[in-house]
This record gives C-alpha cells, structure tokens and sequence, in this order.
C-alpha cells in the first residue's frame, strides 16, 4: 500500500522562517516544493519524516531568472515552465528550453522547481546535467550564514547534495561568456521519462572561430551527473569539425560508467553518450552560426 508516514505539516512564508523551522525541528523535517519526488519516495517508504515544511510560499521571493551583465541568476523556486517560458534565459542559454521540453509532463512543469531538481540529486535528473554543463554555482543559506559551492561539490553522490540539514539552497548562478551557446539532447523509452542518457555541452568560439573552451555535461551514465573535464583539454583551440566532435564522444564513451538496467545496457548507453556528446557540440555551435 503506498501510503507515507505519518507526518506533521508546517507552512514556511519567508526563506528566514523555513530556516528557523528546520533548526528548530532538526534532521526529521524537510523542505517541499512541487513534490514530484519527494512524496512518491515517502509513500513507498523509501524516505521518511516527522515535519515536511511547505515553502511553495517562497515563490515570490526565490522564483526568478535575472539576466546581468556577466552572470545569470536563477532563484530555486522557479519553476520548470517558467524557465521553459522565458525569452531572456533561452537567447543566453538555450540548452535550458532543449532540457525543458523533454521534462515529464505539463503537470509536473507547472509545479516543479530547480532547486528540488538539483537537490533530489538523482543521476538521471536533467537539469542537474544542465548546470553541470554550463558551470553553475549554488547558493546555499542556514543558520551560520550563506556561502557558494560549484556544481561539482555540490552533487556528492546519488540523492546527496552538499545542502546541510537546517540549509537551503536559494539560488543558482551561471556565468555568462561571449560568443558562446548550448544545447541538451536526451534518449527517454517514452515522452518525459527518466533519461536513458542524456548530454548537455556549451561552446564558447574564439574570434577565429576555434574553440576557446568547451563543456559536456552527461547524465544517467554513472553514479552522479558528471562533467567531462578530458573533453573541454581535448577541444580547446581546435576547430569545429566532425572530427573533433568525434573525439570529444569517443572522451565522453570512455569516461561514464552505467550499468545495464531496465532502460539499456551498459554498452547501449556508454554508445549513447558518445554519440550524444557528438550532438550536442554540433548544435551548439551551429548557434552560435546563427543556425539550428
């Protein structure tokens, strides 16, 4: 029977009152927004709690996207539709509307929020590899005060983030550089499901057109969303071509480890992430042409 836990319910309307809250209930309570994740764990009981704390509230203060000169800034409870809907966010980083046009459902955009995403942590979540890609740093608050942590420290392993109980995170922060762009492809079995994998990569051109630097995100092919750090060594200073996008998948092959389940086998999916590394850097930089 998938039924929770019993459970008490608090409702937070400021990101000073979900802190308090959590430091007053300590380790039982946890944060929920959209939901989508947290309460399926809890009705099969994979996951239990004595207070889950409401911050849906939290909107108007943490659901934002605010484009500055140099960085973007993104709040953590802006949801999906949102950041598929907004104009601003797709001329900087289209991989973002690439990622959410391939996100469940409409219900599920309508209510789910970047930072549940990014803290639910699962290996398989598409913006996770998103912000991977483009070298995003989070902000995270409790009660000793804020502090920043990359992408990279922030996701410590499977459904483990560096948020801390009695911690938050409110925003995530993008750098923006010119001349450059992205974009994500994702193999799903059906319409919005979990990736079988999944590749995001961003591009930044020199005035030569060779490459200044570059970025390949993977999901779903390890134990934790990955950046492919030999990739972005290998296409510095190339030029765009098939061959260096051939390189850079035979890179993103050999460094995942998946494991064969109910959507592939390991070989299967090891194969997907070259060839949607190969992908997403062609599309990339066919945008920053003008083109795609």
């Amino acid at each position: 029977m998938q039924v929770p836990g019993p459970f008490e319910y608090e409702r937070a309307t400021s990101v000073d009152q979900a802190i308090g809250l959590m430091e007053r209930l300590g380790s039982t309570a946890r944060l929920v927004a959209g939901g989508h994740s947290l309460l399926p764990m809890m009705k099969l009981r994979l996951a239990n709690f004595d207070y889950l704390i409401d911050i849906n509230d939290l909107h108007a203060e943490l659901g934002y996207i605010t484009v500055e000169a140099g960085q973007v800034r993104i709040g953590a409870m802006t949801r999906h539709r949102e950041l598929l809907e907004s104009a601003a966010l797709t001329e900087v980083f289209p991989i973002f509307a690439d990622a959410e046009t391939v996100i469940a459902d409409p219900v599920v955009r309508n209510r789910g929020t970047l930072g549940g995403s990014l803290c639910q942590a699962d290996p398989s979540e598409d913006l996770s590899a998103v912000c991977t890609t483009l070298n995003a740093s989070c902000v995270i608050r409790g009660p000793q005060g804020t502090r920043v942590v990359s992408m990279e420290d922030f996701h410590r392993g499977p459904y483990e983030t560096a948020v801390a109980d009695g911690e938050m995170l409110l925003e995530v922060r993008i750098p923006v550089r010119p001349n450059g762009s992205s974009a994500y492809e994702k193999v799903e079995r059906r319409a919005g499901d979990w990736a079988v994998t999944s590749a995001g990569a961003a591009v930044w051109l020199n005035d030569d057109g060779t490459i200044a630097d570059a970025r390949v995100g993977l999901a779903a092919v390890g134990p934790n969303t990955t950046g492919i750090t030999p990739i972005s060594r290998a296409l510095r200073g190339q030029v765009p071509s098939e061959a260096a996008y051939a390189q850079a998948g035979a890179l993103a092959a050999e460094s995942c480890d998946p494991v064969t389940d109910q959507r592939g086998s390991a070989e299967y999916k090891r194969h997907l992430a070259g060839e949607l590394t190969k992908r997403t850097l062609r599309r990339a930089v066919a945008r920053i042409n003008g083109s795609n």
